[in-house]
Order: structure tokens, then C-alpha cells, then sequence
């Protein structure tokens, strides 16, 4: 790793953790940036989920007191489901060829766009107009799909998992929340330790980047009443769609 390339890797993790402590979307800005110093895609993508991690226990720890006011046993059941997801997803990206991944990163990344510019308004029509919540069961398939997919590719994951909460009954917008973090929390940190096991980090750029994250996550958490929420999030759009349209053309 050059100096300029660690340059670079710990300038897009500062902005991706504080990105992350305002409106998410922090992915958009590690993953490409360790692919474009050259690391390849699949070892890139599990580096950038950890460089990310460490924010997941920060939020977590922040709305202790909703999760405290639910049941033991659901925290139990829907942390061993997104652990178990978590673990599928890493597996499934571990066993994907690499030129099918490299394929797929644009599409990825175009997808996790459209879901966090629909999301906020996805989230409020789903729990406007829900109807008949799905039950428990339900919810288990949908988080164990969700969680496959943020052990694949973490981009979006938030806001899916709170759509989820959202069309599955959960109306209290706080307690959504601490689920999804959570969960987050959970499905990262047994995706990383498959990633790890399988070697499939690059533990240089990795440990600079989670330094890097966690001083932009303080550093947003402190400018996030500063700043338009509307602004941050066109901010993180555009640069998902230009990702994405890198990534088109580097095919």
C-alpha cells in the first residue's frame, strides 16, 4: 500500500463513517476506493464491511434502552437469524467467481442506490398502509433474506431491514431502529469472521480504515444538527449513481 493509496483509503472511510452517522450510505465511498488501489473486488468487499463495522456498536449501544424493553427471547431468535444470514451471505460471495462478482459490483451498487433514495418514502407508505401486518414467521424468512444479502454486499442494508420492520408490524419507529442496528451489529461481525477465516481480508487497509471510520463517524455524529438531512442524502445519491456508472464503464 502506497502512501498516496493510504491516503486515499483513510480519506473515504472518514467520510463514509461520517456519511454513516448521518444519513448511511458509507459503503458507496470504501468499497470503490479499495477497488480502485487495486484490490480485487471480492477482497474489497469484505474489507469494506469491515471498516464499517465498528459504527454498528456505537448505534447500537445508542438505543439500548428500546431493545431493553423488548423480549429476550425475540432479541435471541432474530440475532441467530441475521448471524445465521450473515454467515450464508459471506459464504455465497466466498463461493462466487471472481469475474462473475466483478459483473455484478455495478448492479450492486446501482441497486443499494435505489434503495436508499426510495427508502424513507418506501418505509413511511409501508407502515401507512401495511394492512394486515405479515406474522412472526414472515418476518423470520424476510430478515434471514435480508441478512444473506448484507453478508453479500452490505449496501442498502439498513434501509431494507427497516422496510422490513415496517411492513411486518413494527410501528414504533424507535424500536425499528434498534432492531436494525442490531441486526446489523450481528450479520457484519459474523460476515467479517467468515471473511476472516477464509482469508479473505486485507488487513492493512482494513485496520487504517476503521480508524478512519470511527473519527468520521464522531466528527459526523457532531455536524449531523447541522446539516440538511435533504442535502446529505442527495449527496450520497449521487455518489452511488456515480459509482455505479464507473463501475459500468470499467466493464
Amino acid at each position: 500500500m502506497t502512501p498516496e493509496h493510504g491516503l486515499l483509503l483513510a480519506a473515504a472511510a472518514f467520510a463514509a463513517g461520517a456519511l454513516n452517522a448521518v444519513a448511511g450510505g458509507g459503503s458507496f465511498l470504501t468499497f470503490p476506493a479499495l477497488v480502485f488501489t487495486g484490490v480485487p473486488p471480492i477482497v474489497a468487499n469484505a474489507t469494506s464491511a469491515v471498516a464499517v463495522s465498528p459504527g454498528y456498536l456505537g448505534s447500537t449501544w445508542g438505543l439500548r434502552q428500546e431493545l431493553a424493553g423488548l423480549p429476550r427471547q425475540r432479541l435471541r431468535r432474530e440475532a441467530g437469524i441475521a448471524a445465521a444470514g450473515g454467515v450464508l451471505g459471506a459464504l455465497l460471495l466466498l463461493v462466487t467467481p471472481a469475474d462473475t462478482f466483478r459483473a455484478l459490483v455495478p448492479w450492486l451498487l446501482l441497486f443499494a442506490t435505489g434503495v436508499f433514495m426510495a427508502g424513507p418514502a418506501l418505509v413511511r407508505r409501508l407502515t401507512r398502509h401495511r394492512g394486515q401486518a405479515p406474522g412472526a414467521l414472515a418476518r423470520a424468512w424476510g430478515l434471514l433474506a435480508v441478512s444473506v444479502y448484507g453478508g453479500y454486499f452490505n449496501g442498502g442494508l439498513g434501509i431494507l431491514l427497516m422496510a422490513l420492520y415496517a411492513v411486518t408490524g413494527e410501528t414504533r419507529i424507535h424500536t425499528a431502529n434498534a432492531l436494525k442496528n442490531l441486526n446489523s451489529l450481528v450479520l457484519s461481525w459474523l460476515s467479517v469472521a467468515t471473511f476472516a477465516v477464509a482469508g479473505a481480508i486485507a488487513w492493512g487497509p482494513a485496520l487504517l480504515m476503521m480508524a478512519a471510520a470511527t473519527a468520521g463517524g464522531y466528527a459526523g455524529a457532531r455536524a449531523a444538527r447541522q446539516l440538511p438531512a435533504q442535502a446529505v442524502r442527495a449527496l450520497v445519491t449521487v455518489t452511488g449513481l456515480l459509482m455505479s456508472a464507473v463501475f459500468f464503464l470499467r466493464d
